[in-house]
C-alpha cells in the first residue's frame, strides 16, 4: 500500500476489497468535496477532479464526502466502495429520501455551544441517536465554555443523557481542551464534526490542524455563532488523521435510527423491558415500570417525552418508506406488463 493512501485512511482490508476494481484498470481515491455531480478527490498522486459515470448516475449511486471510490482515467468515478459507517438524515424537503452527511468516519464529534441559544439536551439526544446508528463512535464536544455561567452543571446535564459517550469541553478562543481531541485522529482515522451553525466546528478544525485551514467569524451580539462552512469537506491534517467538516444543520430529521435510538435511551428502553406487558403503551397499563419511574422521579418527564417524540417521528418515516416501496413495486409491475404486451403483440401484416 502506498503511503499517500494510508495517510488518507486506506487499510489492508480496503486494499483487498479493491482488487477486482484494480483489475478493471481503476485507481482508488477518496471524496474530499462534492459539487452536485462533480467531485474533488484525494488520490495516490494528490488532488484530482472527477465526474460520476453515467451508469452510476442512472442507478442513483451518489458518492458522499468521505467515500472511497474507484476512478477511471481521465477522471470518471466508476465504482463506489462499501461504506464502513454512514451518518444520514432525512432530506428536509422530501418525504422519504436519505441524505448522507458523512461517510467512513471513525468518530463523530457532536458539537454544541454552551450558550443559552445553542445548548439543548433534547437536540443532543437526536444527534446521539443518529451518531450511534452511523456505526461511528460518538463524542460530545461542548464549545464556548467562556459564555456559560455554570460549566459543571452543564456537563452533569449532558452526562445524564449521554451514557458511555465521552464529553469534552473545548475553548475555541484559547485552545484549552483541544489536546484531548487529538487521540481520536491517531492511526490516520477520520473524525466528522456535526452540529448547528456557528457552534465553532471550524475553529476546532483550525486548532487541530495547528493553522487556519477553515474560515471563522466572530459571534453576533445575541451570542449566536456565525455560519462559515459552506459545504462538506474532508481535510487531511498535517499531524495525521482527517477531519470532515460540515455546514451547520438547521434541523436533523431522523433516518432509520431504531438501534441508535435504543442506545441513546438505554435507560428508558431498560424500564420499558421491565413492564408487565410487552406491548405496554406506558399510559394506563398495570405494572408499567416506566410510569413508576416517572412518578418516583428517577426518569425525568422531559427525557421520556423526548423518547416518545423521536419514536413517533421514526414511525412516520417507516410508514412513508413502506408506502414508497409499495408504490415503486406497483410501478415496476406496470412497466413489466407493458414490456410483455409489446413483446407478445403479433407483427402487423403489410397491405397487398
Amino acid at each position: 500500500m502506498s503511503e499517500p493512501l494510508v495517510r488518507l485512511g486506506w487499510t489492508p482490508e480496503r486494499d483487498i476489497e479493491f482488487e477486482p476494481h484494480r483489475e478493471e484498470g481503476l485507481v482508488p481515491a477518496r471524496v474530499a468535496v462534492e459539487h452536485r455531480s462533480a467531485y474533488v478527490l484525494y488520490g495516490e498522486h494528490g488532488e484530482l477532479r472527477a465526474e460520476l459515470a453515467g451508469r452510476l448516475r442512472h442507478a442513483e449511486i451518489w458518492p458522499a464526502v468521505g467515500d472511497w471510490v474507484g476512478v477511471r482515467e481521465p477522471g470518471t468515478i466508476a465504482a463506489l466502495l462499501p461504506r464502513r459507517t454512514v451518518f444520514s438524515r432525512k432530506e428536509p424537503w422530501l418525504a422519504a429520501k436519505e441524505q448522507v452527511l458523512a461517510a467512513n468516519a471513525d468518530t463523530v464529534f457532536v458539537t454544541t455551544a454552551l450558550t443559552a441559544v445553542d445548548f439543548k439536551p433534547r437536540r443532543l439526544e437526536r444527534y446521539l441517536a443518529t451518531a450511534w446508528e452511523s456505526g461511528a463512535q460518538p463524542v460530545i464536544v461542548l464549545t464556548k465554555p467562556d459564555l456559560c455561567d455554570d460549566v459543571g452543571a452543564a456537563l452533569l446535564e449532558v452526562e445524564a443523557i449521554a451514557f458511555g459517550v465521552p464529553v469534552h469541553p473545548v475553548n475555541g478562543l484559547t485552545g484549552e481542551g483541544v489536546a484531548a481531541l487529538g487521540p481520536y485522529l491517531d492511526g490516520n482515522r477520520t473524525v466528522a464534526l456535526l452540529g448547528s451553525s456557528g457552534v465553532g466546528k471550524s475553529t476546532i478544525v483550525n486548532h487541530l490542524a495547528g493553522e487556519v485551514v477553515m474560515p471563522t467569524a466572530e459571534i453576533a451580539e445575541d451570542g449566536r455563532g456565525r455560519h462559515t462552512t459552506r459545504h462538506r469537506e474532508l481535510l487531511p491534517l498535517p499531524g495525521g488523521g482527517l477531519v470532515l467538516d460540515t455546514p451547520g444543520l438547521r434541523e436533523l430529521q431522523l433516518w432509520d435510527v431504531s438501534q441508535g435510538l435504543e442506545q441513546t435511551f438505554e435507560d428508558v428502553a431498560a424500564l420499558a423491558a421491565a413492564c408487565r406487558f410487552g406491548d405496554c403503551s406506558h399510559e394506563s397499563e398495570p405494572g408499567c415500570a416506566v410510569r413508576e419511574a416517572l412518578r418516583g422521579g428517577s426518569l425525568p418527564r422531559e427525557r421520556f417525552d423526548s423518547w416518545r417524540k423521536l419514536q413517533r417521528e421514526l414511525g412516520r418515516l417507516e410508514r412513508r418508506l413502506d408506502a414508497r416501496a409499495r408504490s415503486e413495486h406497483a410501478q415496476q409491475i406496470r412497466r413489466e406488463a407493458r414490456q410483455r404486451r409489446r413483446t407478445q403483440r403479433p407483427p402487423r401484416r403489410r397491405a397487398g
